[in-house]
């Protein structure tokens, strides 16, 4: 009883530190290991080694992945390849259902471009294929943001599904994530977009804007006039697919039935499916999106961005695994595994625990990064230790971090300011639509477990 007070005390700590003292998710989290160790009587000479050693390993691990990733997205964003991608879209889907286009476009463009990016790049398309078609603002607005938030916390190489995948222990095979991610997220996508349909003819009054020079206040055309020249679709996709590909063919040559045989050609593919060689490549062919006079400084530039970008991320990542670690070496894990044992919970456990620290403290990819250093040591005891079972732990992890977005996570505000929707709707739908999509994407995780598990 104990080990399980400590460790409730010290989630509300985080949260609050987090949340109401605005104190850094890294520094709570450093503090949080630390006073841990202290509390569930790791040895003195073993607590900095516990936290560091951890803290070295995931950057070893998955460091390297989360800022290739990074650096794709800030590519993507600055040179007019998403505004590319989303033409292409509607070229293939048309104006007929604005919605659907919508939240397509913003389920292929987060797979590399963080949600806040991603909306606030697309706002303008989303207004333009608003005025269009004459569907409501407020339908828009959900199913772009559902469509952004689906693969945000369920596909890699965002930097939420890596840490949770590094810390239970499924990193090294990123492409099973990715196969089994995708669909799931386009289900979870799908429940938005559903949930989005029925404010189609919804009378609502927007909120007056504010600021007349931020780039989501652009008119569409002006908005890709600020581009120059628009880099052409193929080129767009490029560095979202080259990884994507590579990752999913060498997880495909690794079956056991080794489909393309046991020699040079596995041991090529293979390498090339290394998620750090795959990004290496999706970076390599982001480089061709490049323009303006001196493409070396632009690109130095924007590779600065992504490393500022990343830096928190990495951190928050590292610091998430030495808390981790500690509770791994403590009493706690034997604990939990008794006591959830015969309840059979499986994959509630890290769902709820998700879910939880979302609605607390708001940042989903703090709540992935914590709820999977939690739940790491009670996965044999949760009937997970399979690697389809770690695979579905961490979808649900990722699930759970979506439920729900509300006044402390930023995305919501990023969402309701931009498309000037009061506060109260905002509670009223845009909170709504995500607790339904995590909820949709956590249902289908429960029925791929009883299916394959």
């Amino acid at each position: 009883m104990y080990e399980l007070l400590v460790l409730l005390i010290l989630v509300v700590a985080i949260v609050m530190v987090t949340a109401r003292l605005k104190i850094s998710p890294f520094l709570a989290l450093v503090g949080a290991a630390i006073l841990a160790a202290f509390a569930y009587r790791i040895p003195l000479a073993d607590v900095a080694s516990t936290v560091t050693t951890a803290f070295g390993s995931t950057m070893g691990n998955i460091g390297l992945v989360i800022l290739f990733g990074t650096m794709i997205g800030v590519i993507l964003e600055k040179s007019g390849a998403a505004i590319s991608m989303a033409d292409a879209l509607i070229k293939v889907l048309g104006t007929r259902f604005p919605n659907l286009t919508l939240s397509i476009i913003g389920y292929i463009v987060s797979i590399p471009v963080f949600c806040d990016s991603g909306y606030v790049v697309l706002n303008s398309l989303r207004k333009a294929i608003t005025l269009r078609t004459g569907v409501s603002g407020l339908a828009t607005s959900i199913a772009l943001m559902t469509g952004l938030y689906a693969t945000h916390t369920m596909v890699p190489p965002t930097p939420g599904p890596l840490a949770a995948a590094e810390s239970i222990g499924i990193a090294d095979n990123l492409g099973l994530i990715i196969a089994v991610g995708l669909p799931v997220a386009a289900i979870s996508a799908l429940a938005g977009l559903a949930y989005a349909s029925r404010f189609n003819k919804s009378q609502w009054t927007p909120l007056p804007s504010d600021d007349h020079n931020d780039i989501s206040e652009l008119d569409y055309e002006q908005l890709r006039a600020s581009f120059g020249k628009l880099p052409s679709p193929a080129l767009a996709f490029m560095p979202i697919l080259v990884p994507l590909v590579l990752i999913c063919a060498a997880s495909i040559a690794k079956l056991p039935s080794h489909p393309i045989g046991e020699g040079t050609a596995l041991e090529i593919l293979s390498f090339l499916g290394t998620p750090v060689i795959a990004l290496i490549f999706g970076l390599i062919s982001s480089t061709f999106l490049l323009s303006g006079g001196s493409k070396l400084a632009v690109f130095n530039e924007q590779m600065n961005e992504a490393v500022r970008t990343a830096a928190p991320i990495l951190l928050i990542t590292g610091a998430g695994a030495g808390f981790g670690a500690v509770l791994a070496a403590s009493d706690l894990t034997t604990i939990l595994s008794d006591s959830l044992s015969g309840l059979g919970l499986g994959l509630a456990v890290p769902f709820l625990i998700a879910a939880a620290l979302k609605s607390a403290q708001g940042s989903s990819t703090v709540s992935m990064v914590t709820t999977s250093a939690l739940v790491a040591p009670m996965l044999g005891s949760l009937g997970l230790d399979s690697e389809l079972g770690m695979v579905l732990a961490v979808l649900a992890v990722g699930a759970g971090a979506m439920v729900v977005s509300h006044a402390n996570d930023s995305y919501f505000w990023v969402v309701s300011q931009l498309s000037r929707i009061p506060v109260i709707t905002a509670y009223k739908t845009l909170s709504v639509a995500t607790a339904i999509q995590g909820t949709a994407a956590f249902l289908t995780v429960l029925v791929l477990g009883a299916v394959l598990l």
